[in-house]
């Protein structure tokens, strides 16, 4: 019974005995396994601090540009507005510069007509090549006078002063211009003023 009770404990502590080395294996694979997972965490920890401080750099080099885009479009703004200014303030240089020359020749025609013996007939002249200088210039910078005298009127253009029974020309025909109108670069600046026929009784 003893031999029986001795095998019974030996069997019991080699079962014991595998089942702590089965344990203890089990364990260590646990600790390899944590191990792993662990360094597999904190490599997978390093790239993801990697890909952030890239990321990080990105964002602040797309930083950097907003602001100096943002920079450049408010000196262009800036620019902008001076130019526009300057450009209202001297838009009429050029034909300032263009009328001091008729100015000029006014200012000589009125001396010379102040002259007690001044000669008409040149007087005349003068007046006749002003008023052509100054028809130049206008042109040059697309005034256009209007002189209807003969044509058909047109409300747009012509402004009617009254109407005159003839029998000689056709009805809403322009028979005498009390004041010529003009147009600039085709828009109307001020409109003729016409006397307008109209049927005889």
């Amino acid at each position: 019974m003893s031999d029986q009770k001795e095998r019974v404990d030996e069997t019991l502590s080699a079962e014991q005995a595998q089942s702590e080395t089965a344990e203890a294996e089990t364990f260590d694979e646990e600790v390899v396994e944590m191990e792993v997972d662990s360094m597999e965490a904190e490599a997978s920890a390093q790239d993801l601090a990697k890909l952030l401080e890239e990321a990080q750099k990105k964002a602040d080099e797309h930083q950097d540009q907003l602001m100096r885009a943002h920079a450049e479009i408010e000196n262009l703004k800036r620019r902008h507005t001076q130019e526009i200014e300057k450009a209202h303030k001297y838009a009429l240089d050029k034909f300032v510069a263009e009328l001091l020359a008729v100015w000029d020749s006014l200012e000589l025609g009125n001396a010379a007509a102040q002259d007690e013996n001044a000669d008409v007939a040149k007087l005349r002249e003068g007046t006749e090549l002003t008023l052509k200088m100054l028809g130049d210039v206008m042109t040059k910078f697309g005034v256009e006078q209007l002189n209807p005298e003969g044509e058909p009127f047109n409300p747009e253009l012509h402004q009617a002063m009254s109407m005159q029974p003839r029998d000689d020309v056709e009805p809403n025909t322009v028979v005498a211009v009390v004041q010529k109108g003009y147009s600039l670069n085709g828009r109307l600046v001020r409109p003729a003023m016409v006397m307008v026929s109209q049927a005889g009784s």
